[in-house]
């Protein structure tokens, strides 16, 4: 019988308790490839799989974490097209079933089905090798940039944040939050020449990067004084307040963009505020299809440049400290990547 192939992974057996060991790599199954994993992001979501705070049902212990990756097709399994194997890519976490209501109507990550994703739910990209399903790729240019590639995930979410906005040329637009989803929605937001961009953030690593991409950064209390004075906002900072404080600055008859995801107990928005205002409130949960392609293409352009973001990049065997990292509260630590 031939050998058994492994390859080394981060195996989370539950909350604090982590090892890098050899796994089975497993027989592909139709439809299915392997990428030999080039790069991967951790997120304060992963610091939630660590430390065991993530929402019930949206998780299951034991996984191997990873879902914001780059790699290369290694190998194809039973009715998947040769020609992918050697090809850079990056791949939709979500695995959505395609035939609910929502799947059809293009919102892959509202899918109806019961949630299923790559490094929460499946083993993720914490390991040398990744499977997922082919219909899931994102195919890239062969002389991709697979380092920054690694962000793609969290730029389809920013992506995804700046269509439901819908920016229009010379609107005054804000962002509110300066972290990794925040800075990358900016880049995404100057290409559509608003009048002008503005990030609240109170970290001054941040703020200098953001007049790096053509936004002019403010402190939440500087803010304040600027309510009602934007066309359209993007909320990225998950913050108890981030959310009210972004429907503040929208003008009357403005949009606001919820993208990140608050503790419990935030502050909530007055509903008298919405109605007599009229400011539209969108909500933005993952990535469906769409925002992966436009976030793809963005960085094949170079209008997006996610690799300015990275700070850190550590071995597989450094998983735990680059968990620490992400979640240390440390203003120089900005995107932290794995290398397996």
């Amino acid at each position: 019988m031939p050998e058994t192939q492994t390859h080394r992974a981060v195996v989370l057996e539950r909350p604090g308790r982590a090892r890098v060991e050899s796994v089975a790599t497993g027989l592909l199954q139709p439809g299915e490839v392997r990428v030999r994993v080039y790069a991967a992001g951790v997120c304060g979501s992963d610091r939630e799989v660590y430390d065991g705070t993530r929402p019930a049902g949206y998780l299951t212990y034991p996984v191997t974490p990873g879902h914001e990756w780059s790699g290369t097709v290694e190998a194809v399994g039973p009715g998947v097209d040769e020609a992918l194997a050697g090809r850079r890519t990056v791949a939709e976490g979500f695995r959505c079933c395609q035939v609910c209501t929502r799947c059809r109507a293009g919102e892959t990550n509202l899918c109806e089905g019961p949630y299923d994703e790559t490094g929460f739910t499946r083993p993720g990209a914490f390991a040398e090798t990744v499977t997922v399903p082919a219909r899931l790729l994102h195919v890239l240019d062969d002389g991709a940039d697979l380092r920054a590639a690694a962000l793609l995930e969290p730029a389809a979410v920013a992506a995804a944040a700046v269509l439901r906005g819908g920016p229009l040329p010379g609107e005054r637009v804000a962002v509110v939050g300066g972290g990794t989803l925040g800075l990358l929605a900016v880049q995404l937001l100057a290409a559509y020449a608003p009048a002008e961009l503005l990030v609240v953030e109170p970290r001054t690593e941040r703020a200098e990067q953001a007049w790096a991409f053509g936004a002019r950064p403010v402190a939440p209390d500087a803010a304040a004084g600027l309510a009602g004075a934007y066309d359209l906002v993007v909320e990225t900072a998950g913050a108890a307040r981030s959310a009210a404080a972004a429907v503040a600055l929208a003008r009357r008859g403005g949009r606001a963009v919820v993208t990140g995801i608050p503790p419990g107990g935030a502050a909530g928005i007055d509903p008298l505020e919405l109605s007599m205002r009229q400011v539209a409130v969108l909500g933005v949960f993952g990535a469906p299809s769409a925002a992966w392609s436009y976030a793809v293409r963005a960085l094949a352009t170079g209008a997006l440049d996610p690799a300015a973001l990275i700070t850190h990049e550590l071995p597989l065997d450094a998983y735990e400290e680059a968990v620490g990292l992400v979640g240390g509260g440390d203003p120089a630590v900005g995107k932290v990547l794995l290398r397996p």
